[in-house]
Order: structure tokens, then sequence, then C-alpha cells
């Protein structure tokens, strides 16, 4: 093993999440897992996840700062969303490099994510030290970060679909729709009656109906590329599988665009993007095509009248939704090739 390679710790190894950064860090050949914790859950990492075994012979550990310090130069927080900010903090101060998987530091306005989350931001001087972690819109941010907010699954998709529109025609925009369906590992590694086999399987629901607490996250990041205010109507769904997102995205315009104008728009804004696909014109991306790798898909049509832009995103949640896209961002702060690990 080379002993100069970068320490990894991953706090939150028993959650979907923290599962699948752990696996794609296997892989990577710049780096090691050298410290992995969680908050309830305890013992040999193949005792927790069966698949590890003869893999790793390390033991996760109760979290505690002082032994994620002494064992690592970067973290990778996969907790739920209000615990990352209780911690993050005493990392930063111990100079270690941060990637934060929840939602606490992506919003920017803490009275923002106090209404769409229900629990009052405890680390407020952190939320500004931190880079949003979208690399197809902010790498040269992210390259001098030591501190990155990890996109959410959702938002990551509708933001991809929706940036080249938003970046260059902003003003044409009458209304965005963004209709999201998303597998049940999304919802992450807990006990809910909802989430049972049987209340899922053969079944499909809206849920949070323009009300997801993802909403405020998208509108942040388009308003940036606008250079003014927008807003989504966002309404997310559950899937009856494991893992993979699509979203159908409906822009209506002010004036008329051909189909040929919008896919040249958008070949052109992702031509050097290694995990950004865009389909050629009258093809259409499916979840399978996307599972287990790190790429978003994206396909386009137009209505007949030339003023609506339905634009179809599809990724895998927990990769480029979430692990993937965090192990992509450690790629690029740290000076690696960007696809290292992840192809």
């Amino acid at each position: 093993m080379k002993t100069d390679m970068m320490r990894c710790a991953i706090v939150g190894l028993s959650g979907y999440t923290g599962k699948e950064v752990f696996s794609l860090l296997l892989n990577h050949p710049q780096v090691r897992v050298s410290y992995v914790a969680a908050q309830n859950t305890t013992g040999p990492v193949s005792g927790i996840w069966p698949e590890f075994l003869n893999r790793t012979s390390l033991v996760c550990q109760k979290f505690s700062v002082k032994e994620t310090v002494k064992h690592s130069d970067i973290v990778f927080l996969a907790l739920p969303h209000t615990e990352s900010m209780k911690i993050a903090g005493a990392l930063l101060k111990n100079g270690l490099k941060v990637i934060d998987l929840s939602a606490d530091y992506r919003l920017k306005n803490t009275q923002t994510y106090e209404s769409w989350y229900g629990h009052k931001h405890v680390d407020a001087k952190n939320i500004h030290k931190a880079v949003y972690g979208l690399p197809e819109l902010y790498r040269q941010k992210i390259k001098k970060a030591g501190f990155i907010a990890n996109p959410g699954c959702y938002p990551t998709a509708a933001i991809l679909g929706l940036a080249p529109l938003v970046a260059t025609r902003s003003k044409s925009i009458a209304s965005i729709i963004v209709d999201a369906k998303s597998g049940v590992s999304g919802a992450g590694r807990k006990a809910s009656v909802n989430l049972l086999f049987s209340e899922v399987a053969d079944n499909f629901m809206a849920y949070k109906v323009l009300s997801h607490q993802h909403t405020p996250e998208i509108d942040q990041c388009l308003s940036q590329l606008a250079g003014h205010g927008v807003s989504v109507h966002f309404v997310a769904h559950l899937l009856p599988m494991d893992r993979g997102i699509l979203e159908t995205m409906y822009v209506q315009l002010k004036g008329p665009l051909t189909l040929k104008q919008v896919h040249t728009l958008y070949t052109k804004f992702y031509k050097i993007e290694p995990f950004v696909r865009v389909h050629p014109m009258g093809a259409q991306p499916e979840v399978k095509n996307v599972a287990h790798t790190n790429f978003c898909d994206i396909g386009l049509a137009l209505s007949n009248d030339q003023k609506m832009v339905v634009i179809t995103s599809v990724l895998d949640n927990l990769v480029k939704g979430a692990a993937g896209q965090a192990i992509q961002n450690m790629n690029i702060m740290c000076g690696f090739h960007e696809i290292e690990g992840l192809l």
C-alpha cells in the first residue's frame, strides 16, 4: 500500500450513503479508508455490511472527533440531516477537509433551512465556508475548498437538467415544473411503515407535494445561475424500486425555440463534462442505464408549439446523487483526476 495515500474517514457507515462511499473508496487508487464510525452502530464492517467480508478488516467505531482527527485527512459525513452540523465545525477546526452529504450546509439562509427542515441550525458560522459541491457548475470553487456541501439527489438531477436553459435563457422562461421520482433508498435506511416492502411494492405515490425540503436548494442554485430569483414547482414521487431517480421537467417558454437549438445548447454546455451525457435528439434516458454509476443522463423534447421544453434527467440517487458526487468532489479538492474511482 502506498504510504502517501490520502487517508479518508467515513462517519455514518451504517446508512446506505455511507456504505456507498465506502464501497467506492475501496477501489480508489489514491486513497485508503482509515477510519469508519457511526452514531449508534459499532463492530466489524463486514458484520454491518456482509458484502465486505474478506475485503476489509476495519471496525466501525462510536464517533469521536479525536479519533477522526488522528486517523484521517478528509472526512465524509454521511449522517442524517441536522446531525452533521453538530460535528462538522470541530473537524474543520482541527484542519480536516470535510465533505458533508447531509443538507445542513447547502442552504445559505439559516431561516430558510429552519423553515424547511424544522430544526434550529447550530453551526451558522460555518455555512458560508461550505462550497456547494456540484462540479459541473462550481468546479473552480471546489478546487480551493476545504468544506463541501454535497448536493441532494433530487436537486442534482433537477439542476443539471435545467442549468443550460436557466443560465442562458432565464428571461425567456415563464414557469418550471419538476416532476421527480425516486427509488426507496433515497429515504435512507430507517424503519418506517410507509417504506416497508408490502407498502412500496406494486405501488406508486406522490409525497410532500409542493412542500419537499429539496425545493429551496433547487431554487437557490437556479437563482444564482440566472442572476435573479427563480422558483420551481416541485413534486416528489416514490417509485417501487431500490435505487434511481427520474425527473421530468416542463419548462414553459415565453417564445419559441427549435429542438435543434435546445439540443445544441445542452451539448455545448456539457461538452467537457465526464459524467453528464446528453442523449441524441429523439432518444430518452432510462434509470437502468445509470444504475450503480456516477452518470447523469439527459433527454430533450419540445412541444408542437415550440414553447415547452421537456427535459428528462436520470441518475443513481446513491452515486451521482450522493456518494459518487462526493468522491468526484474529493478528487477535485485533492488534485486527483476527476474520474478516479468512478469509472
